[in-house]
């Protein structure tokens, strides 16, 4: 069971995270975000991480694809705090 808590933490942490992403002009503070977000997936208890990731083991890892997964767990996470 995920808790309410680790739900709100992960909202908050990620949700502050893409609003500087999206609109810093700045590289390495964009790097600095993408760390900072790879390091907290590796303490996420892993039932959220996996709920987020939907499979992929690259979730939120992936330069690729980052500011499309943080939009996604944002938006994930949402929708978890409306149901609990």
């Amino acid at each position: 069971m995920i808790s309410k808590a680790s739900i709100e933490t992960a909202y908050c942490f990620l949700h502050q995270k893409l609003r500087v992403f999206e609109y810093s002009s700045l590289d390495w503070q964009k790097d600095d975000i993408e760390s900072a977000i790879d390091s907290y997936v590796t303490t996420m208890p892993n039932e959220l991480y996996e709920l987020l990731a939907d499979g992929r083991n690259d979730y939120l890892r992936d330069h690729s694809r980052f500011v499309s997964d943080m939009r996604s767990a944002v938006e994930k996470l949402e929708t978890l705090l409306q149901l609990n």
